[in-house]
């Protein structure tokens, strides 16, 4: 076999021969394959998601560092709620500790009822004896289920709040940054996690530490009364709470570990549950008649998924029980030394009642302080992610100068212009110089990464050059505002928005607003772009909602999109207009329409239009036609001057000219 190409007979003349790379040769494929290797663990095969690096770092944190963390995290919980509203968030401090001081005195209550009760005389005058304590524990519980009340009101008013804050100032932060940012997968990766997670846990977190102080401040509370009722007693509190506090530590582990693994189970069984519903998939799985082999692999799947649930539901049980019992023995010693201090009478029984309703009370406090502790430990960490997240885009913000760019543009100049993009060696544009003057057309061809598109992005103001400059009227485009230069450029492209608004919205957005318009501009538009006939035709015209998402929405076609895109960007009324193949997916007789309304329409004579096609007779009528290749402009002159100097441009528009003319031919001679 032959590593150069031959020339054919119907070449029509000799051509060099082009040397290639050898081809490889693939062997034959196995008879079978299956998804997942029997007994491997299956959620190994699945990439960590984006939004799933903090699942389960409770379960993996040991207890030391979950408790040393707290403090810094409630502190942070507290300024975001500062921040959000101050009066609130003191009115909550306040209320929450005097709730925790009203459980205290409720307790020492309950010793004085418990008092009188157990004292010596006939049971009716102890128990009238026994009254005005026991209106003071009621008193004391109304009033600390008061306080509650006011905790919650303060909390609802705060949660939202600091989410509205949050979300308000991440959507302000990353909707600004700079493109070539936006263009990096991995900061897309964290916007979407600190979006998904950070934003959900935000929220969640406030009441978690109101939760989590209420209980902290009921441990120290019934510490305190354990202590007035006999100093020795504080030393059987351990005794009993850190058997319980063990034991709900091992259940939050076993959780948090259960939560991530079936998270992971789930992500891997989705897989087929998405190609299932999904509705670009929809007609060729049911061409292909694959349903049957989907849903085979999916029930198998969702069997090994079952087993594991069960698997995991077992250990989280187990775990349970044996906390439970030494939480049980620690408890049954404690109640047994109390016993003992009865007996020898080192305590009063009253004293003994009331030790013992403030030891079930702590109980219950260490193991809410422990739960809640994983929780907020965990969520934290998505709350650090998102503040983080935001900080970063703090410094990825375009260039503000406070020095706007001017309203209209004679000249733009590009000397020697290079861009490299992030990440990559290679320039996507290597040292390009040309001006574009008011009143002229321009256009950009060449073969696809020829640095077409990143020219026309870099004089859209979205990409500053890595060297070189570009001049608007001779000031240097560095010296202004970013978004003023973007302000003054209308973009059209090939894949445009179909935002989900009205028709006369999806126009109108082009000029920064959704609810304002100018009618008379925005006909013309319509009108200019070939969009008349399109809305026109809608139920509502003007308001019809173009997405079907809405009721009595309507779906537009990918023609009539591009002609919404066109017209959008003609009522933008910019003094710079870009054109990247917008009228790839319209039909001929529309193609030419738009193209006569750009090329000769009323704002052509103050406006620099560019135009990026690989439909070269689309560029025939432009005053100025620049061929690039490899990141460089290789030629540049009007259609006749290219095609006279016989270059790359003439070779492709006679290769593209001589195909219409085969078809065109081979009709006549069938006719």
């Amino acid at each position: 076999m032959s590593d150069t190409v031959e020339p054919g007979p119907a070449d029509g003349h000799e051509r060099a021969e082009v040397p290639h790379p050898r081809e490889k040769r693939l062997g034959p494929p196995p008879a079978s394959l299956a998804t997942d290797t029997d007994g491997e663990d299956i959620t190994e095969q699945m990439k960590e998601a984006y939004w799933s690096v903090y699942d389960g770092a409770a379960s993996k944190a040991t207890v030391g560092e979950i408790f040393k963390r707290l403090p810094r995290t409630v502190g942070q919980v507290g300024r975001l709620a500062w921040q959000a509203g101050p009066k609130d968030t003191l009115c909550l401090i306040v209320l929450q500790m005097a709730a925790a001081t009203m459980l205290a005195f409720g307790l020492m209550a309950t010793v004085g009822v418990a008092q009188h009760i157990f004292a010596q005389g006939p049971t009716p005058d102890r128990v009238r004896a026994a009254i005005p304590q026991l209106l003071l524990v009621v008193g004391l519980l109304s009033l600390r289920a008061l306080l509650e009340y006011g905790v919650s009101v303060a909390q609802a008013r705060l949660t939202p709040r600091i989410r509205t804050a949050l979300e308000k100032e991440f959507l302000e932060l990353t909707a600004h940054v700079r493109l070539e940012i936006v263009d990096n997968p991995d900061w897309h990766d964290e916007a979407y996690r600190a979006r998904d997670r950070g934003l959900f846990y935000a929220r969640q977190i406030v009441g978690q530490v109101v939760s989590l102080a209420s209980a902290t401040l009921g441990l120290v509370g019934t510490a305190g009364v354990i202590t007035l009722l006999h100093p020795l007693l504080i030393l059987l509190l351990p005794l009993s709470v850190v058997p319980v506090g063990i034991a709900a530590v091992s259940s939050a582990r076993a959780r948090f570990h259960s939560f991530k693994r079936w998270n992971a189970l789930q992500r891997r069984v989705n897989v087929f549950s998405w190609l299932l519903l999904e509705r670009d998939a929809a007609a060729e799985l049911r061409s292909d008649t694959a349903q049957r082999a989907l849903l085979a692999e999916h029930h198998r799947l969702t069997e090994r998924i079952a087993d594991e649930d069960t698997r995991l539901n077992l250990g989280s049980a187990h775990l349970s029980l044996i906390g439970r019992a030494t939480g049980g023995i620690g408890t049954g010693i404690t109640y047994i030394v109390l016993g003992a201090m009865l007996i020898n009478g080192w305590l009063p029984l009253a004293a003994g009642a009331g030790a013992v309703l403030a030891i079930q009370s702590s109980h219950a406090s260490m193991t809410t302080v422990v739960d809640v502790a994983h929780l907020v430990y965990e969520h934290a960490l998505w709350v650090d992610d998102l503040l983080r997240f935001q900080k970063k885009c703090r410094t990825l913000l375009p260039r503000r100068t406070g020095r706007p760019a001017p309203p209209t543009v004679k000249e733009i100049t590009l000397s020697n212009v290079t861009y490299t993009y992030p990440g990559k060696e290679t320039p996507a544009l290597d040292d390009v110089s040309m001006t574009l003057r008011a009143g002229t057309t321009v256009a950009f061809v060449g073969v696809n990464g020829s640095g077409k598109s990143t020219a026309s992005r870099l004089i859209a103001g979205l990409h500053d050059p890595s060297s070189g400059t570009i001049a608007w009227d001779g000031v240097d485009v560095t010296a202004m505002d970013s978004e003023s230069i973007q302000a003054g450029v209308a973009t059209v492209l090939q894949d445009p928005v179909r935002f989900p608004f009205s028709a006369l919205a999806n126009l109108t957005i082009s000029r920064g607003t959704l609810t304002e318009a100018d009618p008379d501009r925005a006909l013309a538009a319509a009108r200019a772009s070939g969009a008349e006939q399109v809305i026109a035709a809608l139920p509502e015209t003007w308001r019809a909602l173009l997405s079907k998402r809405f009721k009595n929405g309507q779906e537009l076609s990918a023609g009539q999109w591009a002609k919404i895109a066109v017209a959008r960007g003609l009522y933008k009324d910019a003094p710079v207009l870009l054109l990247d193949e917008p009228t790839a997916s319209m039909d001929p007789k529309a193609e030419h329409a738009v193209y006569r309304a750009v090329l000769r329409g009323e704002h052509c004579s103050d406006r620099i239009t560019v135009l990026i096609s690989h439909r070269l007779a689309s560029v025939v009528e432009c005053d100025q036609i620049y061929v690039f290749d490899e990141g460089r402009i290789i030629e540049s002159g009007s259609h006749q001057e290219l095609m006279a100097g016989g270059g790359e441009y003439a070779a492709m528009f006679t290769l593209q000219a001589s195909g219409y003319l085969t078809t065109t031919s081979t009709e006549v001679e069938a006719q």
